[in-house]
């Protein structure tokens, strides 16, 4: 099954833990990633200057954190369609992490 490829084109920092992204088709999705910052990856994003060291990467235009962890770019384009699923999945993580 195909997927759609977005790049990255923006992010902005909106509140905490919160991020206005941008993609190369135009739009940009708001997204608080709170619900989701769980496990051992993405719950070291609850500390926030980590949180806050979001960035592009300019070669495959994703966001990566300086402890590895990242999204999928198609992921962040549909947030509002995935996040159940993301919280699904962040619980799974908290399980395995403790």
């Amino acid at each position: 099954m195909d997927h759609p490829i977005y790049q990255v084109t923006s992010v902005e920092i909106v509140a905490s833990h919160t991020l206005r992204v941008g993609f190369d088709d135009g739009t940009f999705q708001v997204i608080d990633f709170r619900p989701v910052l769980k496990g051992e990856l993405y719950g070291a994003l609850r500390d926030l200057s980590l949180f806050n060291g979001v960035r592009i990467d300019p070669e495959v235009h994703t966001l990566p954190w300086p402890n590895g962890a990242d999204f999928d770019p198609a992921t962040l384009h549909d947030w509002p369609e995935h996040l159940e699923e993301m919280k699904t999945l962040a619980q799974r993580w908290a399980k395995t992490a403790t």
